[in-house]
């Protein structure tokens, strides 16, 4: 079985252009945890989840930097919860995204996708043809089309 046989076609998606603001409109509506950005040409450039959101609306800590000749302290916000959320908002989606991407060709085959999700402990990888993203796989998935027949 391969990528092109399990894969979800109809892949919500955000442009690199769009704000942070239409990821979460997208995470509400459609109930999901992450998206792949997407250029004009439909490549994947990065990808956006509920974790990225998460680092940057917690309160970020003092971080105290011990070196052998000298200390320092890198200060942490100071920002309110809600006006850390208001600007997350304002900001481009490609500055909080991760730009390496994991992803996978759609004629991998399961068990190679299943050890990817496994090893990196990730939800979901994007689907690529031809370097275009053509679907997306999540470890249920995997996991619905493995032990489906089995049951």
């Amino acid at each position: 079985m391969k990528a092109c046989d399990i894969m979800i076609c109809r892949v919500y998606k955000v442009k690199e252009e769009d704000t942070v603001r239409s990821v979460i409109e997208k995470f509400i509506e459609h109930g999901i945890s992450g998206l792949p950005v997407v250029n004009d040409r439909n490549e994947i450039v990065g990808y956006i989840s509920d974790g990225d959101i998460m680092r940057y609306i917690g309160k970020h800590q003092d971080q105290v930097l011990d070196f052998f000749y000298f200390s320092t302290i890198i200060k942490g916000d100071n920002e309110e919860f809600e006006d850390r959320a208001r600007k997350l908002l304002g900001l481009n989606v490609m500055e909080i995204a991760q730009k390496k991407v994991m992803k996978v060709d759609w004629e991998e085959e399961v068990d190679e996708i299943a050890a990817i999700l496994g090893k990196k402990r990730i939800k979901k990888l994007p689907v690529e043809r031809n370097g275009v993203l053509v679907g997306i796989i999540s470890r249920g998935n995997v996991i619905r089309h493995a032990f489906q027949s089995l049951l």
